[in-house]
């Protein structure tokens, strides 16, 4: 399992819509997502500045790859392009943070 924390950002004046969508995400695209080996996937938001996390199993590049021929991920992130900047192919843009410490690992 992998763990990985991103942040990316909305467009000023769509912080609203951004949180409508993601009450309304589609049954489709949760069902591919945890397919896909996600789990424990967060996303918060401060203004226009959103960071998300998620655990991959059994890393991030098998799930994103699983996730790339996502039907209902491709139209999603089409659905974004006027709300979130430089989004890219739905995850390859993500500014990604690193892991300094984990409770469980005791690091």
């Amino acid at each position: 399992m992998e763990r990985v924390c991103f942040t990316f950002e909305i467009y000023e004046g769509m912080e609203a819509e951004y949180d409508k969508r993601h009450r309304e995400i589609w049954p489709e695209l949760v069902k591919d997502i945890n397919d896909a080996g996600f789990s424990n996937y967060t996303i918060f938001r401060r203004g226009t500045i959103a960071v998300g996390y998620f655990e991959a199993v059994p890393d991030k590049q098998t799930a994103l790859e699983k996730m790339s021929r996502s039907e209902a991920n491709t139209k999603w992130a089409e659905w974004f392009k006027n709300v979130i900047v430089n989004l890219g192919d739905g995850y390859g843009n993500l500014i990604e943070l690193r892991e300094v410490w984990h409770l469980e690992e005791g690091k």
